[in-house]
């Protein structure tokens, strides 16, 4: 039964844009499984299901690895040019600084854009620290981002 709702939920996430847990509860509901909560929340911790940006602008859950809406790239682009103050890196570290209260919607673009070489973010208000592995990519990241503020 748990394989069988498994497919199910992934292809309820790929047609419909389900954003929080009770909306995959009633969703799997509807299409005639008995779950709860709990039980949904531990689907979507085994099948790796993390959340991006919708189309109507309300995250959504997808599986990890998929590629991201293409809005986000256009967000991401629109971000880095009214947002990003500076950029600087050493090593495998990158760090970009933004005006006060804007650093995580920039780290919020940055998590959700897929780039594999990215293992991870930390936004502060105004800082935002990211994680480049393997660390002979930091400095085609760099300019990727570099390329993103139109600079």
């Amino acid at each position: 039964m748990k394989t069988w709702r498994h497919k199910k939920i992934l292809e309820l996430i790929k047609e419909q844009e389900i954003s929080t847990q009770e909306d995959l509860v009633v969703a799997l509901q509807n299409a005639g499984f008995s779950v709860t909560q709990a039980t949904v929340s531990r689907d979507i911790k085994e099948l790796g299901l993390i959340k991006v940006p919708g189309n109507t602008g309300i995250s959504r859950y997808t599986v990890a690895g998929e590629p991201v809406n293409p809005r986000n790239e256009d967000r991401m682009k629109r971000l880095f040019r009214d947002s990003v103050v500076s950029l600087d890196y050493s090593e495998n570290l990158i760090i970009i600084k933004t005006p006060p209260g804007e650093a995580q919607g920039v780290a919020s673009t940055i998590d959700n854009a897929g780039w594999p070489e990215i293992i991870g973010t930390v936004a502060g208000d105004d800082t935002i620290l990211i994680i480049i592995k393997p660390k002979k990519m930091t400095h085609a990241t760099m300019k990727k981002f570099i390329a993103l503020t139109g600079r």
